[in-house]
């Protein structure tokens, strides 16, 4: 079951357009990965799904409902959750407050959610009282998928989550999202490092030029030479 859609996506920021007719998708439970070069548009495309991108045409779908006039927030009271590249956590706010602020939208006791974070990130667990500011990029990276975990979402979108941090470190975040999609969460990412995140993709959507080029199970598109050659830099 496709749980989130992107038809026809076209646009961009106000100027030209990035994505031109570009479509994706993710299935219930699953993980899509959107790969291609540098500047091909991957994290624009992640983002028009959220609302963050001005579309001159295409429609963005929800459980097969339309949600494009929604706005970001509508979105995310949906159930997605959308981590960025760059400025996602809260520096002067500890590792717990930064999950409490995911939980902005939520009532109730928040401390079964914090234990099953704590669980799948036990670094988070020791460090809680320390200020995000004070981490490495790593635990960083990680509080902001528990910030992003802790609005219940059904659909997590990631932007880069891997950019600048160490092998060891990117080895252990694929791990936790293949956990997150275990746990019945859909997973979007958008990556430069293509041939990791193809392992441990379901589906994979190779984007030149803010086109789709290439469509396919992460694996065959690994497998692919004009795939790797040409455009992941393989």
């Amino acid at each position: 079951m496709i749980i989130l859609e992107g038809k026809n996506l076209t646009g961009g920021y106000g100027g030209p357009n990035i994505l031109k007719d570009c479509h994706l998708y993710v299935e219930l439970g699953k993980i899509s990965v959107i790969v291609g070069p540098n500047g091909a548009g991957k994290s624009t495309a992640l983002k028009a799904l959220l609302g963050l991108v001005d579309l001159s045409v295409g429609e963005v779908y929800y459980r097969d409902k339309t949600i494009t006039q929604l706005s970001t927030q509508d979105r995310v009271a949906k159930g997605m959750a959308f981590v960025p590249q760059v400025d996602n956590v809260f520096p002067s706010l500890t590792v717990e407050e930064n999950l409490e602020m995911g939980a902005f939208l939520r009532k109730g006791d928040l401390s079964q959610s914090k234990q099953e974070i704590f669980e799948l990130f036990p670094v988070l667990g020791s460090m809680r009282q320390v200020l995000a500011g004070n981490l490495s990029g790593g635990q960083r990276q990680q509080v902001a998928v528990a910030r992003a975990l802790m609005t219940q979402p059904e659909v997590l979108l990631l932007d880069e989550p891997t950019a600048g941090v160490s092998p060891i470190v990117m080895d252990d975040l694929f791990e936790k999202i293949v956990d997150i999609s275990k746990s019945g969460i859909s997973v979007m990412i958008c990556e430069q490092n293509a041939d990791q995140a193809l392992r441990i993709a379901d589906l994979g959507f190779v984007i030149v030029q803010g086109k789709n080029r290439f469509t396919e199970d992460g694996r065959t598109l690994l497998a692919n030479k004009e795939v790797r050659r040409s455009f992941l830099g393989l």
